[in-house]
């Protein structure tokens, strides 16, 4: 970890999970001192190791906020997090297992693209969602923002779907050999619903105060004791409830899949334990050094002491559960996953469809996607390499348990 500091240009230091201040990216960095000019920050801005740019604020950032809340420091996917569920079956008694539809592992992966729409694709008919159900039984809490409502109904058929870009569903075998299940989803267009409107909502407020930070910026801000830092904390908290429950419920649709396929192919009988659901994109109100604050972490999860979270790579590579350091400097944060090291467009330049796709039958995986066109997108070349990313973060977590991709479906 290094810091930056320059008195004359930055109101507080910026902590940077890297081993020196070449590793990051030029954007990157230009962001980090837009966030170190902030007037209303506590103590410094962190970046974990997997950081690189976003919109107004770098992916893997951290602040923590005296007073007010920024809309484009949690970002458009509100909630987006990890699902995680751990069984008692060994990869190598189902691998080699053949089926009506190819090996069980294939059989599993097509089962699952059937049944959880993914990329744009919705549900076509309403589902049950006890989130929803929640926000119109609270509707006093919402109807002030009468522009966001539509979405409340929209989220009955979008709830369980998994949307696209790196989003996943991976099955994965640890270490030990056995099989597990991580899902990477957020609160698809419901949360970024919210950020669109309250981040425009927060530009304009902060013209009207003259607010000394730059519109250009994109970091527009809300103090949380007036209606608008109000709502959008309520609408915050909805979209990651919605969040959570998308992945628990398609958690559910895959632990139904797995239960249906091993049990018709197998004598195994099948346990899932160790469930995680955790948000890596959100504002929380915690206490650190002394002051309550809104600590922001856009591409960051939480790593309070012992706690549990799931840092996932890339698809082909290994992922990570971990447990928490609490360590006070990152305000017991930790990175969310590998860190793009190519953008989308960049990928796509670098590596090819074919090389990609021979890259991960290679490694034997299952891949699980409509259209791989845009496939290097999400390589595992695009990103960067999680063994260093988890190695500079060896003050914030301690491996739990690695796990590497024998099938992912995509979006």
């Amino acid at each position: 970890m290094f810091v930056m500091y320059e008195k004359e240009n930055m109101k507080v230091p910026v902590r940077v999970w890297l081993k020196e201040r070449k590793d990051l990216e030029g954007s990157c960095l230009e962001q980090a001192y837009h966030l170190s000019q902030l007037p209303f920050l506590h103590k410094w801005v962190s970046l974990m190791p997997d950081t690189h740019a976003g919109k107004g604020m770098p992916i893997g950032g951290v602040i923590a906020a005296d007073g007010v809340v920024i809309p484009n420091a949690v970002g458009v996917d509100i909630g987006c997090g990890m699902a995680y569920t751990e069984t008692n079956i060994r990869v190598a008694d189902i691998r080699e297992v053949i089926t009506g539809n190819g090996s069980l592992i294939q059989a599993i992966v097509g089962d699952i693209m059937r049944n959880v729409p993914v990329g744009f694709a919705h549900h076509k008919t309403m589902m049950p969602s006890y989130t929803m159900d929640c926000a119109f039984e609270e509707m006093d809490r919402y109807e002030e923002d009468a522009e966001l409502l539509g979405q409340l109904e929209a989220g009955y058929y979008q709830i369980g779907t998994l949307g696209g870009g790196n989003h996943f569903i991976e099955l994965q075998e640890d270490d030990d050999g056995y099989l597990a299940v991580m899902i990477h989803s957020g609160s698809r267009h419901f949360g970024k619903s919210v950020c669109d409107y309250f981040h425009y909502k927060a530009r304009q407020l902060n013209q009207t105060w003259f607010s000394s930070v730059p519109d250009e910026y994109r970091l527009a801000f809300l103090p949380v004791d007036t209606r608008e830092g109000k709502q959008y904390l309520n609408w915050m908290q909805l979209s990651m409830d919605f969040a959570k429950e998308n992945r628990e419920k398609m958690m559910l649709a895959v632990k139904a899949i797995l239960e249906k396929w091993i049990g018709k192919y197998t004598e195994l009988s099948l346990e899932f334990s160790h469930d995680i659901n955790c948000h890596h994109n959100y504002a929380s109100f915690e206490n650190h050094y002394g002051k309550d604050v809104w600590v922001h972490r856009k591409g960051a999860v939480s790593a309070q002491n012992g706690e549990l979270a799931v840092i996932p790579g890339a698809m082909g590579s290994y992922s990570y559960v971990v447990m928490g350091k609490g360590n006070p400097e990152s305000f017991c944060s930790s990175s969310h996953g590998a860190g793009r090291q190519y953008s989308r467009k960049g990928a796509m330049a670098a590596f090819s469809c074919e090389e990609v796709i021979l890259d991960l039958q290679k490694q034997g995986v299952i891949l699980g996607k409509k259209g791989k066109a845009d496939v290097a997108e999400e390589s595992r070349f695009a990103y960067k390499n999680i063994e260093e990313v988890m190695n500079n973060q060896q003050d914030l977590v301690v491996p739990v348990k690695r796990l590497k991709t024998i099938g992912v479906v995509k979006g």
